[in-house]
Parts: C-alpha cells; structure tokens; sequence
C-alpha cells in the first residue's frame, strides 16, 4: 500500500471567530516541499473571507483529475513511441445538487495535444485517453462523471468513473 500526506494549516489571527467574519485563507504544505495557499471559494463564502487568488479545494480537485488523466496518457504514448511535445488541458468541473447534496458532479477534460512528427491518427489518440481514464488513480476513486473532449465543443469520448470501476 502507498500513503500520500498533506500538512493543511489556518490561523485565525485577530478575528473573532464566532461570528463567521474570519478569513478561510490557509495553506497546504506536500512532503516534497511545496506549499500552496488555498481558501474556501469565493462562490461559496464571501470576499474578503474567501480568498480569490488562492487555490480552493473544487479548482485543486479538477486540477488533479486533470493531472492523473494527463500523466496517464503522457506514460502511455511513450510507451508506443509517440513523440507528445505539449499538452494543455483546460479542465472545467460542474457542482451542482444531485440527490440533496452539493457536489462536483461533473468534470470535463479538454486536453489540446501537440505531437512532434506524425500525429496518431483520431481512434489511436481516442484509445490512449480511454486508457489513461482507466488507468487515472483519482477515476477510479470518485463519483464524478468524467468527460474527455478532444475537438471540444464537439464530444468526442465519454468515460464515467463509476463504470471504470464496474
């Protein structure tokens, strides 16, 4: 078995707490030396108390589906000597009440793939993300529906994480 840790940190400072008027400004601190400031999202709680230019846990939770679908296909194009120069993905996630519970219900990946030489044709690309989907640790973890749209607006591939998992 594998463990992966994260320090999360707040301090309340001068405010008086009790109230509700305190900042939701704290850190998160990764073992590999990294820190990260965070808050809660200003579409949940309200400026100043939120901070909007720091990370809140739905942008860090999209971003990491993102970043486990991407490492997946990165690994896996490699693997069948496809020479990838870049790969953006501009990844949105939906919260929405389903069932009387907010949640991120959605996420949808939009991963723009650069490739030195030959592009692999459409059905190759589409086969290394179902694999990286399958593959994704965080896909297989969750709940949330997970949508890969390579020539967005248009969708090209769906993946649910529930059926990844059945």
């Amino acid at each position: 078995m594998t463990t992966f840790s994260a320090e999360v940190a707040w301090e309340r400072g001068a405010a008086s707490f009790i109230d509700g008027r305190y900042s939701r400004g704290h850190r998160w601190s990764f073992d590999g030396g990294a820190t990260v400031a965070a808050s809660a999202s200003p579409h949940n709680v309200p400026l100043p108390y939120a901070l909007a230019e720091n990370v809140d846990p739905e942008e860090a939770y999209v971003a990491a589906l993102s970043s486990c679908h991407m490492l997946f296909y990165l690994w896996l194009a490699s693997k069948k000597r496809i020479l990838v120069d870049s790969y953006v993905d501009a990844a949105t996630g939906f919260m929405e009440t389903v069932q009387g519970r907010t949640m991120v219900s959605r996420v949808e990946l939009r991963p723009q793939v650069t490739y030195a030489g030959d592009r692999p044709n459409r059905e190759i690309e589409q086969k290394l993300h179902h694999e990286a989907h399958e593959l994704c640790f965080l896909a297989n973890s969750v709940k949330t529906e997970i949508t890969v749209r390579l020539d967005w607006p248009v969708q090209i591939s769906r993946f649910s994480a529930k059926a990844a998992r059945s």
